[in-house]
């Protein structure tokens, strides 16, 4: 708790955060109940009643959901695709202000506070929550589709050839398609993370107040938060985390059920996809039961060392001159486009721009509260200045290598070698079909699923472990039976959404979320500097 002889506090006065922690404990104190649960009533009961009302009514009217799941992404992105790239770009330049300004000095926990973590298992934790599934899934079918619709001249080329006519320019469409790729995973998801992140570790280490996205907005709506604003604050977090999370999770399954049809022989449908998301989540419920040290961490860093040693593999065995090359040549592709790619008024992309970077900002921000919660939990020690520099350049410098390699390997293999499969291939088949043409494919192809099942593993105990602490109004150690309750419902979350739609129903669901908390974090944005006024800073 924040001492009340904070030296930014005049004498005599009493530090606000400090009276006001007990009021809130005394308002969003949980109950006890019979079966040993320990939940913030309202938050807990409206938010899982809302999650077991869509898993049963997806599951009872499959046919006649999938039609509304379509309409609803397809409204949303091509409607609202200015207001999701404007937020994104407010997101970065919000960011860059905090970083590169006195507030950067602010430590997170206090002038005093040292790290908890090393440098390698901080990173481990964050990456591997943070996009391990998706970068799995999008590694290779990302920059090849962009790469494809700009050769082709398609109407989803990235930037509809403003700069410069693609169509036919192998070159140039690699180009495109690697800036495109690198813009909708460097930079801009990151700052989303981090803002969030950030305020929700300065307002628990720092304030005094409990670990929940309602402590955010204290500087704002004062006593309020422990109130109903508070309340539909935490609810959009479990209801936006738990439909990110199970997008992710359906992505997982569906390509993991791929690379074993492509291994093993076995069935590629919704049946493996569903038995797939059985079994990962009763792995993840081991590694929650586990607790953060013993199971988050430890397959976090697992995971972490196996994808370093596929993608060495890959540079070692791949085009690796091409590569070396083409992570300059690509990082300085992105920022040379990136004004163009984050402009939210008057493309000429208009596919492009809503039916891929509306969905991803809306997919990012609707991870936001578990990626920023879980971030937060693991970042007690660091400056801001650090916190923000970290956890936006180092994923982005790793994301754009980790593209690098897979995407720019498979378009070589298609321009250079002829390898038209590659491109042929469905999206979740890419990867496979991409190391199928390099040495020892049977092995890489098994390690490559097993990223995908321990990335799946990962997401789903964080997100549980998240989820869970916000359900019970902040509390980060609560009962065993409530963070099975959200890791079961992670699992038949996903399972309705692949019976009702399959991808699809999966990204409607994360932009619907996603929408209403682009709200609020942009309101959080302005709460977060608010709060960071008031804190004592280091001298570095």
């Amino acid at each position: 708790m924040t001492d009340s002889k904070d030296p930014m506090i005049p004498d005599g006065e009493v530090n606000p955060y400090d009276t006001d922690y007990q009021v809130g404990q005394d308002n969003i104190v949980v109950n006890v109940g019979p079966f040993g649960l320990d939940i913030h009533n309202r938050v807990f009961a409206i938010s899982g009643l809302a999650i077991i009302a869509f898993v049963f009514l997806t599951l009872a009217f499959q046919n006649q959901v999938e039609p509304m799941f379509s309409g609803l992404r397809g409204w949303l992105t091509s409607n609202l695709d200015w207001f999701f790239i404007g937020a994104g770009n407010i997101f970065v330049i919000a960011c860059l202000i905090i970083a590169f300004s006195p507030l950067g000095k602010v430590r997170l926990g206090g002038t005093e506070a040292t790290p908890d973590y090393s440098y390698g298992g901080w990173f481990s934790m964050l990456f591997a929550a943070g996009m391990g599934i998706g970068l799995m899934f999008y590694g290779v079918s990302e920059p090849l589709t962009h790469f494809s619709t700009s050769f082709s001249g398609s109407d989803w080329a990235p930037l509809g050839g403003a700069v410069g006519d693609a169509e036919g320019n192998a070159a140039l469409a690699a180009e495109l398609g690697m800036a495109a790729t690198i813009y909708h995973w460097a930079l801009h998801p990151w700052a989303i993370y981090a803002i969030l992140a950030l305020g929700l570790a300065l307002f628990s280490f720092n304030k005094g107040l409990p670990l929940t996205m309602r402590s955010v907005f204290y500087p704002l709506l004062g006593e309020r938060v422990w109130g109903w604003p508070g309340h539909i604050i935490d609810i959009l977090a479990v209801l936006a985390t738990l439909f990110g999370l199970a997008t992710s999770l359906g992505l997982g399954a569906s390509q993991a059920a791929s690379g074993l049809n492509y291994l093993f022989g076995i069935p590629m449908g919704e049946t493996t996809q569903i038995l797939l998301v059985i079994g990962i989540t009763a792995i993840a419920m081991v590694s929650v039961l586990a607790g953060l040290e013993a199971g988050v961490k430890r397959l976090s860093e697992i995971n972490m060392i196996l994808a370093v040693l596929l993608l060495v593999f890959v540079i070692v065995v791949g085009p690796t001159l091409a590569i070396a090359t083409g992570f300059f040549h690509n990082l300085l592709s992105y920022l040379e486009h990136l004004p163009a790619l984050a402009n939210p008024v008057g493309r000429e992309d208009s596919n492009f721009a809503s039916g891929w970077t509306a969905f991803y900002w809306a997919w990012w921000i609707s991870w936001s509260p578990f990626v920023g919660m879980f971030i937060a939990r693991v970042s007690r020690g660091r400056s801001v200045r650090e916190f923000i520099t970290c956890v936006l350049i180092i994923p982005s410098v790793a994301c754009v290598l980790w593209m690098t390699v897979f995407g720019g390997t498979a378009i070589s293999q298609y321009v250079n070698d002829g390898y038209t499969a590659v491109a042929d291939a469905e999206l979740s088949l890419q990867l496979f079909t991409m190391l199928d043409a390099l040495p020892m494919s049977q092995i890489t192809s098994f390690i490559a699923i097993v990223l995908v099942v321990v990335f799946f593993v990962t997401s789903s105990d964080s997100g549980s472990l998240v989820i869970d602490v916000i359900s019970a109004g902040g509390k980060v150690d609560s009962p065993t039976p409530q963070r099975v309750f959200w890791c079961t419902f992670e699992g038949l979350v996903a399972i309705a959404l692949i019976l009702g739609g399959g991808l699809v129903a999966l990204q409607a669901m994360a932009v619907s979320t996603g929408f209403p908390f682009t709200i609020v974090l942009l309101i959080a944005t302005a709460s977060v500097i608010k709060g960071l006024a008031d804190e004592p800073r280091t001298q570095a």
